[in-house]
């Protein structure tokens, strides 16, 4: 408390940290202060002028709250404490002039601009500016920016807050975005016309508080009053991310983020936010058996008679997809154990301890990145893994963390030291000498899929949890599979090696995975939402919802439990997964004991208790893995098209799309 300072905000006597800026002391004075370039996660710049407040005492004009520390305060005559007003007079003239400003060059094209509604300078405008402008100028007109598929511009409607600017080239790390000019002339534009080459870019649509940026692929679409919102999290990859569906009717409109300090902040990938009409394309919405070599649409008492058929007195294997939720490869275990039949999620073929929680989840947390100042990546692109992570890491690499890599080389849009691509490399970081000062440090380690997936993935682990003791150091388990540490968590694992069991299997039920391939043998049950490449293998499909349609729980990569709701329906005659599989074992005369989703759920906690603590992480035990030999050659990354990794995904045009262009672009570096 001795390192806190008195304020007097509008008679509001409050206890700030000196190193906060006015407007953040008025807001834990829940006193609102107008801005447009203000971000708290972004640098300042101070050139909106709309955040004005009067400093008693202080300089004679009004002040920018937001570039104005506590510190910089002076007191009264008497050691008073400072005060600041924020509804005086002066600021009131001010604020109005700031808005008058700002509206000469604004179109008034609210009635057709995609921002109406969720506009900051709308709603702004109501509240602190006037009804009348002194300017009879013309305006000034600019030309549209072309910075891709993603983001469509209007930039006649910007007003230069730099927001754009300072989250492209400070978070994603690119530097595309600039400002050129002074005054009237100054204008937010691209580098030699070039397109952005970020796969965070939409976040520039949520930041810029007027309709300058708004999404192509939504744009004239539906009106924010028109949506149903619902608040859930991102299956796209292993992290979670909180976003919020829009929907309206039955379909997903837009995809935007929410705050998770812990997880993503308030960014999400181009993957997640622009998957959404994936959702809508090559959906399977009726069940179909194949006949003849060829598929035909079935009712399902027929579908599941069949699928019943097969699966008695037959050797059965359940294999769950990356998408799959905990409650749906929860009942499908149930199923196989009363079959005698096997089950298996690594489908990719990654090694990962079964007897550790610690093991397959890690013992760090992605909020540590932010405290971290040595970071070893091994055997990860953590930039088309998971682009929010290594938004992290490039923040903590701003801050003066050294951040290492053992794998390709790439660019990851911060500085690192490459050690090397192969196994040997990883064995020369242990023996350096560099990992004794690191015990004193905040050390981090990030194991990618691509170090676990060889023969031998055992050995490559054993080596980075002796790293880890040697160093001191956390591990984070950077997954790209948003099932997986679920299935971990509730043993949907088998001791024989996926190959093996896709061979001695006479039927194998294939829960939405889409990533493997099942050869010539096994009958084939496929329960999936997308005519993709499980359906196309299938004997029989069993149409499902996905992660929109339907509520479930996931566990991230971290082992933090997440509940995913349902924000619209499923189309056709398409079921939630957990229902399915409940009919399946009627028909099998194997009856699971629970009718709907919350008696489902009491057994799952029942059995695993640590799983009904939703939003935290719980406990991970951690036991390191036994020493083995290790193959000869690189590490390689595990994804190769990053807007290509799931049957949502390949469904989806605007995915095309950027795969394309990402493609095209790879080819001309190549080329060069």
């Amino acid at each position: 408390m001795a390192d806190l300072r008195k304020v007097i905000i509008d008679d509001f006597e409050v206890e700030v940290d000196p190193a906060m800026t006015l407007l953040q002391a008025c807001e834990v004075a829940s006193i609102e202060v107008p801005r447009f370039c203000y971000h708290e996660r972004l640098s300042i710049a101070g050139n909106c002028r709309m955040c004005l407040v009067e400093v008693v005492g202080g300089p004679p004009k009004p002040t920018a709250s937001c570039a104005m520390q506590v510190r910089d305060l002076r007191p009264g005559p008497n050691g008073e404490a400072p005060i600041v007003k924020t509804k005086s007079p002066m600021v009131k003239k001010a604020r109005e002039g700031v808005m008058e400003f700002l509206l000469i060059n604004h179109p008034l094209d609210c009635p057709i601009c995609d921002q109406g509604g969720e506009c900051d300078l709308q709603d702004q405008a109501m509240a602190y500016g006037v009804d009348f402008s002194r300017f009879r100028e013309a305006k000034r007109a600019t030309e549209d920016l072309d910075l891709g598929p993603l983001v469509e511009t209007h930039m006649t409607r910007c007003i230069s807050c730099t927001r754009c600017v300072r989250f492209t080239s400070e978070v994603a790390g690119i530097t595309q975005m600039g400002q050129t000019g002074r005054g009237e002339d100054a204008e937010i534009t691209s580098y030699l016309g070039e397109t952005l080459q970020s796969n965070l870019q939409g976040n520039i649509i949520d930041l810029c508080p007027v309709g300058a940026l708004t999404s192509k692929p939504y744009s004239f679409t539906a009106r924010p009053w028109e949506l149903k919102k619902t608040e859930t999290i991102d299956v796209m990859d292993a992290m979670g991310s909180s976003i919020r569906v829009d929907t309206k009717g039955r379909e997903v409109m837009r995809i935007l983020p929410l705050n998770h300090d812990s997880i993503n902040e308030e960014w999400i990938s181009d993957k997640t936010r622009f998957v959404w009409d994936g959702l809508r394309r090559q959906r399977l919405d009726k069940p179909y058996i194949r006949e003849n070599g060829k598929l035909r649409v079935a009712t399902w008492p027929e579908a599941l008679q069949l699928a019943s058929d097969q699966m008695k007195n037959h050797k059965v294997t359940a294999l769950a997809g990356d998408l799959a939720s905990l409650e749906s490869m929860f009942a499908l275990k149930q199923l196989m154990v009363l079959l005698d039949g096997n089950f298996e999620s690594r489908t990719d073929g990654t090694k990962l301890p079964v007897n550790s929680r610690g093991g397959y989840a890690g013992t760090a947390c992605i909020e540590d990145i932010d405290e971290a100042e040595h970071v070893l990546i091994v055997g990860s692109n953590p930039r088309t893994e998971a682009p929010v992570l290594n938004a992290r890491l490039r923040k903590a690499w701003a801050q003066g963390a050294d951040i290492e890599l053992v794998g390709d080389p790439v660019d990851l849009t911060y500085d690192y030291t490459h050690i090397g691509r192969d196994r040997k490399s990883l064995e020369k970081t242990l023996k350096r000498t560099l990992n004794s000062k690191l015990r004193n440090k905040n050390s981090l380690i990030i194991v990618g899929m691509g170090a676990l997936t060889g023969e031998d993935g055992y050995g490559v682990l054993s080596l980075i949890h002796r790293i880890a003791e040697d160093s001191n150091s956390r591990i984070l388990m950077l997954h790209t599979v948003a099932s997986r540490v679920g299935a971990m968590d509730i043993g949907f694992v088998s001791d024989h090696k996926i190959q093996d069991l896709m061979q001695n299997s006479e039927v194998i039920y294939n829960l939405g995975g889409d990533e493997f391939d099942i050869g010539d043998g096994p009958f084939v049950i496929y329960q999936g939402s997308h005519g993709d490449r499980g359906a196309h293998r299938a004997d029989i499909i069993l149409p499902s919802a996905t992660y929109t349609e339907e509520s479930g729980l996931f566990v991230n990569m971290e082992g933090r439990v997440q509940s995913a709701q349902r924000a619209n329906f499923a189309p056709g005659e398409a079921k939630e997964n957990w229902a399915i599989l409940r009919a399946l074992s009627n028909e099998l005369d194997k009856v699971l004991p629970y009718n709907n989703l919350m008696e489902l759920r009491a057994l799952l906690f029942e059995e695993f208790p640590h799983l009904k603590n939703i939003g935290f992480i719980g406990e991970k035990e951690f036991s390191s893995v036994k020493k083995s030999k290790l193959d000869i050659g690189p590490f390689e990354n595990i994804i190769s098209d990053f807007y290509l990794t799931n049957p949502i995904a390949r469904s989806s045009e605007v995915m095309a799309e950027l795969s394309s262009i990402a493609k095209s672009k790879d080819m001309k570096v190549a080329a060069e």
